[in-house]
């Protein structure tokens, strides 16, 4: 189960190599450039995320007609007229404190203040104010930040003569736009960047220094969202007893070790005959669509309850998306000492996930911060196998010796070689010239792959074998 509170400071155990946590405005530009940071606020179905995916001209939030559905922060880089910001999506905010899970989305809200070098308050101009408008901009005044007043839902002319209200919040003229059909934002961002002034930073091109992207994938409740929070070593994103907590796909950038990774927190995969809800769908397929972007699927299992057929469902999604691959068995600490070897939960994960045998296993704990260090390791390892290459002639090589040890034939003619080599990396990727390669088993071309893997490693990466015709003359069947 995710445990409330297994985030906090005070409860979770640094790696002792870890760095704090940069902002995520500097990601992505040099290492002495900071964005200005510009955070998106106001009360619940307002529009602020359809204004979000607006604004970073992709649809990073989900966006449904219902409020409270994000919850927690989303960072995404917004270049406009050779300027840039980094922009922040948030909740719905209620000032009101409670013990739920909406103090949560507000501690998550507040947090985004306090980064924030300018503050969007919107507004629904449709709805008009509302008693809530009115808490959030007392909030919003004790906070100190500069604030544009933002009127969203605003589709034409006609609208803009009814926000005179607006100006009782005490934040000067409101911005119209329609975050829907793009109306007023061009116009808004202008407005952000004259309202930074000093604050605003120069246009920088993004630097190459590569980032590792690691997607913490699993089932509901076995403590993706309390690991990501463990891993950076503050509540980056919210973590709740009930499941279904985390909605959108969060990318969290931060150093560790003087590296620099992106964990991506996603939502937790049921199975799809449970999945009915349209909001839990759109939660499941942004999870999904984190693994073809990522280049490390971190597989997170209950140790409290062991491996289940939807753990199984998941690695497979992770094998199919050519994912470089880590199986973290989570709530290690929760399990007696002396109760199961880690050499036996290793050996139950070979024998039912026999298509990931190649898959290095961590034992974590986002409690006490256990087995971290380790798992950053192994991180590091399947990522840089999944970019190995190999020469021609020693890839040659090695499947003629595999040939050698255990030959095979094919509609009566033996199986030849004539070329191979590597064409992809991430996952690795090889076209073996056959002279008939129809007809090759997918079991021997198994045994092809385990060959590859014993000779030149690809540790936590699928490999990719692809059989192509040999060149020159058809080969002639035999007569039977």
């Amino acid at each position: 189960m995710r445990r409330a509170g297994a985030a906090s400071g005070a409860r979770v155990r640094r790696p002792a190599s870890s760095e704090r946590v940069r902002p995520p405005e500097a990601v992505g530009a040099g290492a002495s450039v900071l964005r200005p940071v510009v955070a998106i606020v106001g009360r619940p179905n307002v529009g602020k995320s359809t204004l979000f995916n607006r604004l970073v001209g992709r649809r990073q939030a989900i966006v449904r007609d219902v409020p409270g559905v994000t919850r927690d922060r989303l960072y995404g880089l917004v270049a406009f007229d050779r300027w840039q910001a980094t922009f922040v999506d948030t909740g719905g905010f209620d000032p009101s404190p409670e013990a739920s899970l909406v103090d949560g989305v507000r501690r998550q809200v507040l947090a985004a203040l306090a980064e924030a070098d300018l503050v969007l308050f919107v507004v629904d101009a449709r709805a008009g104010l509302t008693g809530l408008d009115r808490e959030i901009a007392d909030a919003l005044r004790k906070a100190g930040r500069p604030v544009l007043l933002v009127a969203n839902k605003v589709e034409g002319p006609a609208q803009e003569g009814e926000l005179g209200e607006l100006y009782e919040l005490g934040f000067g003229e409101p911005w119209p736009v329609s975050s829907e059909h793009g109306r007023g934002v061009a116009e808004l961002l202008g407005a952000a960047r004259a309202r930074l002034g000093a604050a605003a930073g120069p246009f920088v091109e993004p630097s190459r220094a590569p980032a590792t992207s690691i997607a913490i994938v699993g089932r509901p409740n076995v403590g993706k969202s309390s690991l990501v929070n463990a891993l950076v070593g503050a509540e980056r994103v919210l973590v709740h007893a009930d499941p279904g907590t985390t909605r959108d796909a969060v990318d969290t950038p931060f150093t560790y070790g003087g590296r620099r990774y992106v964990l991506i927190d996603t939502a937790g995969i049921r199975r799809k005959g449970k999945v009915t809800e349209p909001l839990e769908k759109l939660a499941v397929v942004m999870a999904l669509r984190s693994l073809e972007r990522c280049q490390v699927a971190v597989l997170l299992i209950d140790a409290t309850e062991g491996l289940t057929a939807q753990d199984a469902h998941i690695a497979g999604y992770a094998d199919a998306a050519g994912r470089a691959t880590v199986v973290a068995v989570n709530k290690w600490d929760l399990v007696p000492p002396g109760m199961v070897r880690r050499g036996e939960v290793v050996e139950q994960l070979r024998d039912r996930l026999p298509f990931l045998d190649y898959a290095p296993v961590a034992f974590t704990s986002a409690l006490t911060g256990a087995g971290l260090p380790e798992l950053f390791e192994l991180v590091d390892r399947v990522a840089a196998e999944a970019r190995r290459r190999v020469a021609p002639a020693d890839l040659r090589a090695a499947l003629l010796g595999a040939v050698a040890r255990r030959p095979i034939t094919l509609g009566g003619a033996p199986l030849t070689i004539q070329s191979a080599a590597q064409v992809g990396v991430e996952p690795p990727v090889f076209v073996v010239r056959v002279n008939r390669p129809s007809e090759i088993h997918f079991s021997y071309a198994r045994y092809l792959v385990n060959s590859l893997r014993r000779a030149f490693g690809f540790t936590g990466s699928p490999i990719r074998l692809i059989f192509r015709r040999a060149a020159g003359r058809r080969p002639r069947r035999s007569q039977r």
